[in-house]
């Protein structure tokens, strides 16, 4: 397979080690800011939030107010681990019959018809008012003066503004997306240049000032809805006012090679690494090798068992029963691992059939912390591809995601058909480990329907191959494409990998039968954040993907 060079990837380091608080986020400058916080004696959650309101600045393609929120927080006071869903419904007015009226086969992608509600704000207000000690104010106001004074793009970040804004894109439909991205000469910005986003600084100065309820209920909340509006978008005034944060602190887990994995509740993709770890949790990946063909089979053939059954069963639990106790328990691992065939990749894979279900029918930024006490929060926020939606909601410099265009189905007996006030089953998700009962790893990516593969990769090096977590995030990785996206569902399957893979192992893969391809430049290729606790000696040590513009920051 031909296609453009691979995503070149930036020099690696060594772990950062500290015995106090750590952030680990792709973007330096939204790092800095939550370590700061921490250093003026605000906990892990608080510095959560200035992290996540700075991302919103530093890195626009994949995250901001317009976007939306999964995460994992531990409280560790109490030993209690909290999994939080900040995903925005449809509109109320988005119905599948709505959509076929107008001609649609497919959901769209971009423009304001594809968004969903956005979360990401008012996940900041539930984090707060449970975990806190800060003002919400104080802890945005430094993002709002990045977005205000402009800050010079680096390399990844830049290359996204030139890779896939220069070649065309959605940005340029909207002139309120042009003026918030391109430059005034209409050409894409690059690495190294200045991006001011003097709408959005005024955005975030406004929730700085009338908290949560600006922009649900407030002002801006108006303003919103009447961008949309004008747009012939469906959001409206009376789905932001509806939005809810929820929280729970019995998040789905499954074992794992003796340790204990949480990750984000329902509707994300949490469940789907969760069923990946329990079907190789019967394998010993140790004894197959890091990276060779066996263990790289036997992991891609149990991605595409889990896949097949988040495809038949996973959906909005407010909507549909989702058997989830079943799809995670060790007696459906057994079952469905037993389909593996150690030397030969599957013709097809279909959904497993479950007792209490029946038969089945037919880019985005991560970041975690822990503070000195302990504390720790595994955030991943999104606009859901790139540059989301496309559509910047005219005045107030905030872009949106395309969320309801990426998620549902428009096939009235899918489990993932759209419907007014449905949640799409969300490809964000992130997770925590703990062992002996003691928190010991915080982690998560970015990547789509990439992320479980990844995630998987990345808990077996450390924990099957005893690697440190900068080893961890760096090592080549694969992805079995496709997944779950309904854009991709019909392509013909791939097993894509990166550089630095032996050639012996590509062999070794193509003799089982898997159509190996390489990565290819427009790939998005993940931003592993990673931090190992030794509960021994309390030492934090911070991995930072190399293939991003982050660096592990300590407090």
């Amino acid at each position: 397979m031909e296609g453009p060079p691979a995503v070149p990837l930036g020099p690696s380091h060594a772990p950062v080690l500290t015995k106090r608080g750590l952030v680990c986020s792709a973007s330096p400058l939204a790092g800095a800011i939550g370590a700061q916080v921490l250093r003026e004696g605000g906990n892990a959650f608080d510095a959560a939030i200035a992290v996540a309101a700075a991302e919103a600045v530093t890195i626009p393609p994949m995250c901001g107010l317009g976007g939306e929120v999964f995460a994992m927080l531990y409280e560790a006071s109490t030993g209690v681990m909290y999994g939080l869903v900040g995903s925005g419904r449809a509109p109320m007015r988005a119905s599948r019959e709505h959509f076929v009226g107008l001609g649609y086969e497919k959901m769209p992608t971009s423009g304001p018809l594809s968004s969903a509600v956005p979360g990401e704000v008012h996940a900041w207000g539930a984090i707060l008012d449970r975990f806190g000690t800060r003002a919400l104010g104080k802890l945005i106001a430094p993002a709002a003066d990045l977005a205000d004074e402009g800050f010079p793009l680096p390399a990844v970040i830049g290359s996204d503004f030139s890779r896939l804004v220069g070649n065309g894109g959605v940005l340029r439909d909207y002139p309120s997306s042009a003026k918030a991205y391109l430059r005034p000469d209409g050409r894409p910005y690059e690495a190294g240049d200045i991006l001011v986003q003097k709408d959005l600084a005024r955005s975030i100065r406004r929730v700085a000032e009338g908290g949560v309820e600006e922009f649900y209920t407030g002002g801006l909340a108006k303003d919103i809805a009447a961008a949309f509006a004008a747009a012939g978008g469906l959001l409206d005034a009376a789905d932001l006012a509806a939005q809810a944060t929820h929280v729970t602190d019995d998040p789905p887990s499954v074992e794992y090679h003796g340790h204990r994995v949480y990750a984000t509740p329902l509707p994300s993709h949490g469940v789907l690494t969760l069923e990946l770890l329990s079907l190789l949790d019967g394998f010993d990946l140790a004894a197959m090798g890091h990276n060779t063909a066996e263990s790289i089979h036997v992991m891609a053939e149990a991605k595409r068992l889990a896949y097949a059954d988040r495809l038949a069963y996973v959906a909005d639990p407010a909507f549909v029963q989702v058997p989830i106790d079943e799809l995670l328990s060790k007696e459906h691992a057994a079952r469905r691992r037993a389909q593996i065939d150690a030397s030969r990749a599957a013709d097809a894979v279909e959904a497993g059939e479950l007792a209490h279900a029946g038969a089945p029918s037919a880019h985005t930024s991560y970041f975690s912390i822990v503070d000195r006490a302990g504390n720790a929060v595994s955030y991943i926020h999104s606009n859901s591809t790139v540059f989301g939606s496309g559509f910047v909601a005219e005045g107030t410099g905030i872009l949106f995601n395309n969320r309801v265009g990426r998620g549902f189905s428009l096939d009235e007996h899918h489990v993932n058909v759209l419907a007014p006030g449905k949640r799409t089953v969300n490809t964000i998700h992130s997770y925590m480990v703990a062992k002996d009962g003691a928190l010991r790893i915080v982690g998560g990516t970015p990547g789509g329907d990439s992320q479980p593969q990844w995630n998987a990769q990345v808990l077996s090096r450390v924990i099957d191959h005893g690697m440190n977590v900068q080893e961890a995030a760096d090592a080549p990785r694969w992805v079995h494409f496709p997944g779950t996206d309904p854009s991709s569902i019909d392509r013909g399957m791939e097993l894509r990998m990166e550089d630095g893979f032996d050639d012996d192992v590509r062999a070794g893969l193509e003799a089982r039968g898997h159509n190996v391809a390489p990565y290819t430049a427009e790939m998005m290729v993940g931003a592993v954040q990673l931090i190992a606790i030794d509960p021994g000696t309390g030492v934090r040590a911070g991995g930072t993907d190399r293939r991003c513009d982050g660096y592990p920051i300590p407090e």
